[in-house]
């Protein structure tokens, strides 16, 4: 605070600024309250930080050193030497001494007049700031500003020019400025509105802090040939072949769908704009939620684990507010279920994915319908895009996402959004394009970015071009990598998915994170987890079995003969009662009466 500065935004009654020497960091709160809350608290803070008056002197480094030679002629007296090369050698030292002492001098004075300058920087920097609280509040006292000839206003005073401040700010900032852009809600989990905290226990566990890294490997994992696997099963029944653990990826595809709920901010957003009558804010920021769900996807280039059939994942972040819940309903066809919960929205569907094989590339279609319904009856529905993994025999591998995302919703307004196809000489690959628009056609916004970075928008109908974009505004932005990166580049949220937290109670015996194989990968214990799978694979093949004799889903059940599979509760409940007498062991070992038994029922 002895160098940093702030105000309000006159513009937007819960956004405020604090300037720094390096960063401009643009703050938004949820509530014009919590604003006011943030400028007391940097107030009080700036008091304990006074500024110092011009006329007032900093001590500075003495100049008025002094040289003793008596010690150096009692020790050349000692060795012998005549008085006069004594005389000779103290007459060099005083000399030189005086040329330092000379340089030390110059050297305060220059110290002197920089901190004079910084002082007189500081002051008019003071003189031209503004901001929101009122200057009875917190009106400096006069002495302080005695040496400041012109003064209009007070660090914290209000003008009729904060907008035109604001404005400037903006726009002439340079490329070279770092300008940063938090929402406080996200960004600072403590500050949160009354109307999220739901009971004691929740803001308890909103101080959880979870692991930045996976675990140390114990063993050296050995590379793989991918042409040596192919080769040496030629001929033989490629559904039988187990693929070692080396192409996996620490994570189950139940926990890869929580991943699409990292940026959850950006609903919480899209409920509250919805509750302010704002319905295009909130359909921008479903829009760029749906966007953001891929940015996990950049360098990954390892494959989760396919779930047995009825595992299940479970994911309780207060942190964040959400609590979401997956299950394996479907063996053949393959199909994930998910259910999630959120501050004042829920979110849930399933997913299949029907894959070609083009050589060197392999194309993914997803198959299935999500939905986004907010606590006021607005509903969202949308598909997934196509995605594509090239260079699988020989060259770099990268994946791609391209197609059409269209976002129904129940009322008015509408969002298409493209995935632009990279081609081999795309000098700006990965970007996503579109609109919203009403039932007449008419676009109300225009959406722009990338699937891996960032989205903004602006009003109306934009040019055709990015790079033609002006006024835009800022939606979403990618969270950077950890530093810890490992070959599965997991990003910083992806690596907390399979933790086992020391607050977790006991989980149902078909959770992700009890998974063998997936564990010993995650530990680094290359042979055992490769033997797990092996063994767990083998027990997998006899889910087609289960499923004929009569094996349903614990918790969901299908809409209909052929509509999605939606969450019948009654999980939570039971994780509360830790009551999971009805759940098999399935990481077990296998046994030949459950697949005959026509009644089980798995989750």
């Amino acid at each position: 605070m002895q160098i940093s500065s702030f105000r309000e935004s006159r513009s937007d009654s819960r956004r405020f600024y604090i300037f720094t020497a390096t960063k401009t960091l643009h703050l938004r709160c949820s509530l014009k309250e919590e604003r006011a809350a943030w400028i007391d608290a940097l107030a009080s803070a700036r008091n304990l930080f006074p500024l110092r008056r011009l006329n007032d002197k900093l001590p500075i480094i003495p100049t008025d050193i002094s040289l003793s030679t008596e010690k150096l002629k009692q020790r050349l007296l000692e060795e012998g030497t005549s008085e006069a090369l004594i005389k000779d050698c103290e007459q060099i030292m005083l000399s030189e001494f005086s040329e330092i002492q000379g340089q030390v001098r110059l050297l305060c004075e220059e110290r002197s007049n920089l901190l004079d300058t910084l002082r007189q920087l500081e002051a008019a920097n003071i003189e031209t700031e503004v901001s929101g609280v009122p200057t009875s509040r917190y009106q400096l006292t006069q002495h302080e500003f005695s040496d400041i000839q012109h003064s209009k206003y007070s660090e914290w005073s209000t003008t009729e020019s904060s907008d035109d401040v604001e404005k400037q700010d903006l726009e002439e900032a340079s490329e070279d400025e770092e300008t940063y852009f938090f929402d406080t809600k996200d960004h600072f989990p403590g500050v949160i509105n009354q109307s999220d905290v739901t009971d004691e226990t929740n803001t308890k566990s909103l101080q959880f802090e979870r692991r930045k890294k996976l675990p140390d490997p114990v063993e050296k994992e050995k590379g793989v040939s991918l042409w040596s696997m192919i080769k040496d099963n030629v001929g033989k029944d490629l559904t039988r072949v187990c693929l070692p653990v080396y192409f996996n990826e620490p994570i189950s595809s139940l926990q890869k769908c929580f991943e699409d709920l990292e940026y959850s901010y950006l609903l919480d957003r899209a409920y509250q704009h919805g509750k302010e009558g704002n319905s295009l804010q909130r359909l921008l920021n479903v829009a760029a939620f749906a966007v953001s769900g891929y940015a996990s996807s950049e360098g990954r280039h390892c494959k989760p684990f396919n779930p047995l059939l009825g595992e299940t994942y479970e994911a309780d972040y207060p942190e964040k507010g959400v609590r979401f819940f997956s299950e394996k309903v479907s063996h053949h066809p393959t199909l994930i279920a998910c259910h999630c919960e959120g501050r004042g929205w829920k979110f849930y569907g399933d997913s299949n994915i029907r894959t070609k094989f083009w050589g060197r590339s392999i194309q993914l279609d997803p198959v299935g319908l999500l939905t986004l319904e907010f606590d006021d009856g607005e509903v969202f529905q949308w598909s997934k895009v196509t995605t594509s993994i090239y260079n699988l025999i020989l060259g770099k591998v990268y994946c791609d996402h391209h197609g059409l995302m269209h976002i129904r919703g129940n009322q008015e307004l509408s969002c298409k959004l493209r995935f632009k196809e990279q081609s081999i000489l795309e000098r700006n690959p990965r970007q996503v394009h579109g609109y919203v628009e009403d039932t007449n056609g008419k676009k109300h916004a225009t959406l722009f970015g990338k699937w891996d970075d960032s989205m903004y928008y602006i009003n109306g109908e934009g040019p055709s071009k990015t790079k033609d974009m002006v006024d835009e505004n800022l939606l979403w932005k990618r969270t950077l990598p950890p530093a810890n990166l490992t070959r599965y580049n997991l990003t910083s949220f992806a690596i907390t998915l399979n933790e086992l937290t020391r607050g977790l109670k006991k989980l149902p015996p078909t959770d992700s994170r009890l998974r063998p194989d997936q564990r010993h990968l995650e530990n680094g214990e290359y042979d055992m987890a490769n033997a797990e799978k092996l063994r767990l694979e083998t027990r997998q093949r006899m889910s087609r079995k289960l499923q004929e004799n009569g094996w349903k889903p614990r918790w969901f059940e299908k809409d209909g003969e052929n509509g999605t599979y939606k969450y019948v509760g009654g999980y939570w409940e039971k994780r509360d009662a830790q009551d999971w007498e009805d759940c098999p062991n399935i990481f077990g070992e296998f046994r030949e009466d459950i697949v005959n038994n026509n009644s089980t029922v798995g989750t």
